[in-house]
């Protein structure tokens, strides 16, 4: 039986959005005058923390720095306006095979949400960026990390999608970058399909029901089903 409904996450598998969250997250450095810098080489280790004020804390406690929640709400609040910026001026496209998925979906009747650790404006930032109209009319449910108690790995994103498209999980196919992402998907009971992303490659995704090379190689319902098994 076909799958009736795709769940995208957002940042590394709609787009490869996580440098434009590097560099907004440095130039919101500088502003406040900090003398933190994020290499890429230490960004995709802070990755491993998802959502923004948790991965600033991280690197404060890795420092051994005292992390101030209401300095870190201040910085996240003003990172999120760079970021949306960077994405409006063209830094993020779509991945090759994305947008053909979510056509031939449209014309299937399969539906497509999103369940994702950022928050909502970032949505709607790169659906207006890559889609050219709002995330809530490219996908019929959003669960945003900002809508939830626990972030990425813990599943609730994933469970809050299932929820607002009212079916069960086994209808649903989750699509992924990483290993905290396949996680989250897979402990909502939801098969999970990963194309690594630029910060992602070699990660361990033993419990995906497939892994691709690019989403192009699944950009058709009929390629999804396959790869399902269904």
């Amino acid at each position: 039986m076909s799958i009736k409904a795709i769940i995208f996450d957002v940042d590394g598998t709609l787009s490869e959005t996580e440098e434009a969250h590097r560099q907004a997250f440095n130039q919101t450095f500088k502003e406040f005058g900090l003398d933190w810098h994020w290499s890429q080489e230490l960004y995709g280790e802070l990755l491993k923390t998802t959502g923004g004020k948790e991965r600033m804390t991280a690197f404060l406690t890795s420092r051994g720095d005292p992390a101030d929640p209401a300095k870190i709400a201040e910085i996240h609040k003003r990172k999120t306006i760079v970021y949306g910026e960077l994405i409006a001026s063209g830094m993020a496209d779509l991945r090759p095979g994305i947008a053909d998925l979510i056509n031939d979906a449209a014309k299937n009747g399969v539906r497509v949400a999103v369940a994702t650790t950022t928050n909502r404006p970032n949505v709607d930032k790169l659906a207006e960026a890559c889609f050219g109209r709002p995330a809530g009319d490219v996908f019929e449910v959003i669960a945003a990390g900002d809508e939830v108690k626990n972030k990425k790995p813990a599943s609730d994103v994933f469970d809050l999608a299932v929820a607002g498209l009212g079916l069960d999980p086994s209808e649903c196919v989750g699509l992924e970058d990483s290993r905290n992402g396949l996680l989250s998907c897979t402990g909502a009971n939801v098969p999970c399909i990963v194309s690594p992303g630029v910060y992602t490659l070699g990660s361990d995704f033993s419990e995906a029901a497939a892994v691709v090379d690019c989403f192009s190689e699944i950009d058709t319902i009929e390629k999804l089903n396959s790869h399902l098994g269904k």
